[in-house]
């Protein structure tokens, strides 16, 4: 159980490393990437930049529950 813990804690963590990288920083991002940039500068925040914000949140909860059961199963043993 904790193996599995431990597999799980390392692939969220490279997918979060990735979705942050792929936010929008001071000149590019996933919006840029498409070519969306000159739409994102007029209209806000594009769907894609939203649904990469709910993305990221979501997988951080699940980030912080998996270090959380980590602890508590090594601490069990």
């Amino acid at each position: 159980m904790v193996i599995a813990f431990e597999v799980a804690l390392i692939v969220i963590s490279a997918l979060l490393i990735l979705l942050v990288l792929l936010h929008k920083g001071k000149g590019s991002g996933l919006s840029d990437m498409f070519g969306g940039g000159i739409s994102s500068s007029f209209g806000g925040s594009s769907t894609a930049e939203r649904n990469l914000d709910r993305i990221t949140i979501g997988l951080g909860i699940v980030w912080a529950a998996l270090i959380v059961g980590l602890g508590l199963l090594l601490k069990g043993t």
